[in-house]
């Protein structure tokens, strides 16, 4: 199973990327984390927010891989525990699918990717900054996995 972490966004900076990359290379070969960078839309070019958002929906379509299982991030998803994040964790290994996160631009995600979504999940009720969102969520899959095989990184 591969996770793929899809998010709107280049040129994080190093505290950013050396964060995903130390819990990304932790994972065991039958979970990677991959993160794929989707390059954000101008915001100097005069479009709208709502111009922006379909301009990065079109990025994001055409990098999600065929038969993924989708989960946007957003606001307003289910926000699971550590514990439920494991059982989803256990339940996508059993079917097999590769399982891609979407972190959206600065605007957000364009509805068309919430709805193509076959899950909704917000990390925090906070805004986070959608950088920190990709170590945030490495970490939480790396714990699931962790929990998921009795490893002692997990505490109750």
């Amino acid at each position: 199973m591969k996770l793929l972490i899809l998010a709107v966004g280049n040129k994080m900076p190093s505290w950013i990327t050396e964060g995903f990359n130390e819990y990304a290379k932790r994972m065991p070969r039958e979970a990677t984390i991959t993160l794929i960078e989707i390059k954000p839309e101008a915001r100097n070019s005069g479009k709208t927010a709502a111009q922006i958002m379909e301009a990065e929906a079109t990025r994001i379509r055409a990098a999600l891989p065929a038969g993924a299982f989708c989960i946007a991030l957003d606001e307003h998803g289910a926000t699971p525990t550590t514990k439920q994040l494991t059982q989803q964790m256990k339940d996508w290994m059993q079917q097999g699918r590769d399982v891609a996160f979407v972190i959206g631009g600065a605007d957000g995600l364009h509805d068309t990717i919430k709805h193509q979504a076959q899950h909704l999940m917000a990390l925090s009720a906070f805004t986070l900054p959608h950088g920190m969102v990709r170590v945030i969520l490495a970490e939480q899959l790396y714990r699931a996995h962790s929990l998921m095989h009795n490893h002692p990184y997990h505490r109750e």
